[in-house]
């Protein structure tokens, strides 16, 4: 009886006669969830692309583990600490840094910076070396071959990779007493700059320098650093490894994960994407009343041929069935297509970058195609379809009734 109903409500929906009003709104019905599964697809794909993007843009700025002192700015005990995590085989690399703001002047022109002063090994852990625009990564050979961030650079017009014109950087000393000179208030260094990368939201106003110069100009001891940043074999297991370094190296010391270090940005992130989500799964409920609406009509207009169906032994669980199914294949038509439609447009977009991020930009809305967004999707199409479809497949006993 069940491929009895099934087979009918496939005729109901595909039959060419009928009324034409009640064909209208069955695809109608049909259409409204292809456009509403598509459209909710393709905005949680721009999540992800733009979540995407976001994780690239901070991949130079954090490491997946990042050690900072608990008493103060520089780590006490640093060698201590390097000794432990050397031993520890789940890290692949590891960084000392200094970051420290700092006033840079290039003849007339002045600007405050973020000074972050490295060691060789920081490029294993963030490879910024990958993202120079001109110029190149300082060979610490020198101690003042810095790489600046491209803004700052442009304001600062300072010519790359030229010896004989050298910027100044200043740090201000601690202590007081009386100040005659600029010499009792700023350390003071010449440096070159050897190469240009590009900034974004949190690496603006940035100079990459070796971790020396940053100890000269702050008076630090040799081995010294405010931070060690940590790259991990495997990045997942970040909580795993950082409750292991907690243990041995003890209280003094403050570690973060990359997830932690931009808690308040992921948040932000994932509250838009959930609102965004609740957004659409109300537009795809609201289009489900057109379903609804189908399933109604479609039960005034085969009342007749209802009857006759009882008469000839259907009980009405089976009746129920008929439009039931119809209401699913309306649902598996819609989100079938939806999907379709959705994939064809995000791979437009990421082929071509047809729909720019704005006006003024050649940045094109970022877009990844995972297999999550379409379980997400598909669930909430799919429930609040089949929820729909049950609910007004109900048959009235009462039409039915002989006098």
């Amino acid at each position: 009886m069940k491929n009895t109903s099934f087979y009918i409500a496939t005729r109901y929906l595909l039959a060419k006669k009928g009324s034409t009003a009640v064909t209208f709104i069955t695809w109608l019905a049909a259409v409204a969830m292809m456009v509403a599964v598509a459209a909710m697809f393709i905005i949680i794909s721009v999540f992800s692309g733009l979540e995407e993007l976001n994780q690239d843009l901070i991949a130079n700025v954090h490491a997946d583990i990042t050690i900072k002192s608990n008493t103060g700015k520089a780590l006490s005990n640093i060698d201590n600490a390097t000794k432990i995590i050397g031993q520890n085989k789940s890290i692949a690399h590891f960084s000392k840094v200094i970051e420290e703001k700092a006033y840079i002047r290039f003849r007339e022109n002045g600007d405050i910076a973020n000074l972050r002063g490295v060691d060789s090994a920081y490029i294993f852990v963030n490879p910024i070396n990958q993202n120079i625009l001109y110029g190149n990564y300082p060979s610490f050979k020198y101690s003042n071959e810095v790489l600046m961030e491209n803004k700052l650079d442009n304001r600062l017009t300072i010519p790359v990779g030229e010896a004989a014109d050298y910027a100044t950087i200043l740090m201000p000393k601690p202590g007081t007493g009386m100040i005659s000179k600029e010499e009792d208030i700023f350390t003071k260094r010449d440096i070159i700059v050897s190469g240009i990368f590009p900034g974004n939201d949190q690496l603006d106003n940035t100079i990459i320098s070796p971790i020396e110069l940053a100890r000269e100009l702050l008076n630090l001891p040799k081995n010294s650093a405010y931070q060690i940043v940590i790259k991990l074999k495997d990045a997942d297991k970040a909580d795993e490894v950082k409750e292991q370094l907690s243990k041995l190296l003890g209280m003094d010391y403050d570690l973060k994960t990359k997830k932690e270090e931009n808690a308040a940005f992921w948040k932000m992130i994932n509250t838009e994407k959930l609102f965004i989500y609740l957004i659409f799964a109300l537009v795809i409920f609201i289009t489900t009343f057109n379903l609804a609406g189908a399933i109604i009509i479609l039960q005034l207009d085969k009342k007749e041929q209802a009857k006759s169906l009882i008469s000839l032994g259907m009980n009405f669980k089976s009746l129920r069935n008929i439009y039931f199914y119809t209401g699913l294949l309306i649902v598996f038509f819609g989100i079938i297509c939806g999907l379709i439609l959705g994939t064809a447009i995000c791979y437009i977009q990421i082929n071509t970058g047809f729909f720019k991020a704005g006006a003024n930009t050649d940045l094109a809305f970022p877009v990844r195609i995972n297999t999550l967004n379409y379980f997400i999707v598909t669930a909430t199409a799919g429930i609040f379809g089949l929820a729909v479809a049950w609910l007004f497949s109900k048959v009235n006993k009462r039409h039915f009734k002989t006098s």
